[in-house]
């Protein structure tokens, strides 16, 4: 089998917010929409205070939450564990965001822009079917699933990665088939220590944080 899940290494990430960018440019999301989203944290108490940014974005559950209160089947979950919306299926309800405790999914209205009207590379990447429906990070399922009829391996070439992943200026970000043992991602998991956001709930999430000490 395969299953897809992306390591985050918050001991790098500088939070440059270039994944950020990355997956806007790649996927063309309008204004205030973020499928990858990069948080700004502090934790501890002081003088003990540490920093961390923390990537997030839908965690691809094992046991996603949004799919059981979909009532169209428009959210779905693919063998590799990717999470999918059939934008034909969404009829916007958005029970789906209310039900992610990841806040990962959004809901947009009407066309926007960064400028009002639309600039050339805007006009390009819209996408009408993506109005009035719920969307979300995909994991760039379209590279995935177009490098694989390739024969490329994900995690490993670029044209078969996430965006996010490719433009990360400080190696934070891996992905790959947890099933294969010898998959990058399944290295770092091996070999460092790790959590995953939220785990309490038993959503079985498929991204995975590299921290050494406490869950920020």
């Amino acid at each position: 089998m395969t299953r897809w899940a992306m390591v985050v290494d918050l001991r790098r990430c500088v939070g440059c917010q270039t994944c950020t960018a990355a997956c806007k440019q790649a996927n063309g999301t309008p204004p205030g929409v973020q499928w990858r989203r990069v948080l700004d944290m502090e934790f501890g108490d002081y003088p003990d205070v540490q920093r961390a940014f923390v990537p997030v974005g839908c965690q691809h559950c094992d046991d996603p939450p949004c799919l059981d209160v979909c009532p169209t089947t428009a959210t779905a979950k693919r063998p590799d564990g990717i999470v999918t919306i059939d934008y034909d299926l969404c009829i916007g309800c958005a029970y789906c965001a209310l039900a992610c405790p990841y806040q990962a999914r959004y809901r947009t209205d009407r066309a926007r822009f960064a400028f009002g009207a639309p600039l050339p590379s805007e006009a390009a990447r819209f996408d009408e079917d993506r109005l009035a429906v719920a969307t979300k990070c995909t994991f760039c399922v379209e590279r995935i699933d177009d490098g694989l009829a390739r024969g490329l391996v994900p995690g490993r070439d670029a044209e078969a990665t996430p965006a996010c992943v490719n433009a990360c200026i400080a190696d934070a970000l891996a992905f790959g088939d947890l099933d294969d043992p010898g998959s990058r991602v399944s290295t770092l998991l091996r070999e460092n220590r790790h959590f995953r956001m939220h785990e309490e709930l038993g959503t079985g999430p498929g991204m995975h944080y590299l921290w050494d000490g406490e869950a920020p």
